[in-house]
């Protein structure tokens, strides 16, 4: 409860002073002062300045009071409760401005962690068995995609990782983490991450898979890179990749955010409202073009894809000329690329194209469950 508090208050006190630099910023520019096209170096002088700077020190001295009264009743208020409402609204705020959250040690920063049954997995194996843990040889990792927690892989009232549990004998196992972080970062943990699972995991695993949807996909990705890089064993294990609506090649809605920024920093005057636009996470500008590095699939993983379109699919149609989900498009989630040698090669037996279904409803596509039980039957 507390914790909660402290956060929401450092957030409010940043919007304070964030608003306070872009006002400043513009009345700068009407005074005929503004700073370098696309710079943020705009400000005033004399009594205008004053003033300004007067509303971001007492905005910075009334949150630094509160933060600390908040922080001395954080023993009696107790821990922040959960419900499935507010880790929503936690992972659409990580989402967002994730990256700011992580680095101002804001306690509404998500740390990613793996969870089995809703419980965080301990860090150390020997504490494992005081979970509600049932493990099995099958182990399947999902990963969520932007501004989602584990809870939403549940959609509808299915879940595709119970549903394989219940049919195929898989434990579903949940990344839950800051996806306004960057891709490499987030990787990089779940790497770690994965390495810890294999070596700790109780029972002797004979297939391992991992199912990320959207930006779950690249992070799953980003995480092989690092382990070919970190030379870790639990890559030797990993048998199947499934991709759900994942922009490999990055999503259009992310470049015309990108375009407006940059159509904002063409003028002094309009420099400061370039601020707006690098509210946007680090997380969600890697999106623009997806993973900027060509990262091939590994040899031996079998690698599937599952793209979907709003509009319906005729007999013969070419899938380029789709115009995807709503986010994605059919291109990007198949990792298909105008360079040969960008394209993830994914064979058209390891794809599905479904029709009239957005990105979400991926979650509780009937006709993609069928193929994943199929695929990791």
């Amino acid at each position: 409860m507390a914790d909660d508090l402290r956060g929401v208050a450092r957030l409010l006190v940043r919007g304070v002073t964030a608003t306070t630099d872009l006002a400043e910023g513009v009345h700068a520019g009407i005074l005929g002062r503004p700073g370098p096209a696309g710079g943020s170096g705009a400000s005033t002088r004399g009594i205008p300045r004053i003033a300004y700077q007067g509303v971001r020190m007492t905005a910075n001295l009334v949150g630094g009071a509160l933060d600390a009264s908040l922080a001395r009743l954080t023993p009696w208020l107790g821990p922040s409760a959960g419900s499935s409402r507010r880790d929503a609204l936690v992972a659409v705020l990580n989402g967002v401005l994730g990256d700011h959250l992580a680095a101002s040690a804001n306690p509404l920063a998500l740390e990613a962690r793996l969870r089995v049954g809703g419980c965080a997995l301990p860090l150390r194996g020997e504490d494992w068995p005081s979970l509600p843990l049932a493990p099995t040889p099958r182990l399947l990792v999902q990963v969520h995609g932007l501004c989602m927690n584990h809870l939403q892989w549940r959609r509808q009232g299915h879940d595709h990782g119970e549903r394989l549990a219940a049919e195929l004998g898989y434990t579903p196992v949940h990344l839950h983490y800051n996806s306004g972080l960057s891709i490499e970062s987030n990787g990089r943990t779940f790497a770690t991450l994965l390495q810890q699972l294999i070596q700790d995991w109780p029972v002797p695993v004979e297939r391992f898979a991992i199912l990320g949807h959207s930006m779950g996909g690249l992070v799953a990705r980003a995480a092989i890179a690092s382990a070919l890089q970190e030379r870790q064993q639990w890559l030797e294990r990993l048998d199947q990749l499934v991709f759900l609506g994942t922009p490999h090649h990055g999503a259009p809605l992310e470049r015309a955010g990108h375009v407006l920024q940059s159509v904002l920093g063409l003028t002094p005057w309009t420099a400061p409202f370039m601020r707006l636009g690098e509210v946007r996470s680090a997380g969600i500008q890697d999106l623009r073009h997806g993973l900027g590095e060509d990262l091939p699939l590994p040899p031996g993983v079998r690698a599937y894809a599952v793209a979907a379109s709003l509009q319906g699919v005729r007999a013969g149609h070419d899938h380029r000329r789709l115009r995807g989900d709503g986010l994605v498009p059919v291109r990007s989630a198949f990792g298909d690329h105008r360079d040969p040698l960008r394209a993830l090669g994914i064979p058209e037996a390891h794809r599905l194209l479904v029709e009239r279904t957005g990105h979400l409803d991926l979650l509780n596509s009937h006709a993609v469950y069928a193929t994943l039980r199929h695929w990791l039957a």
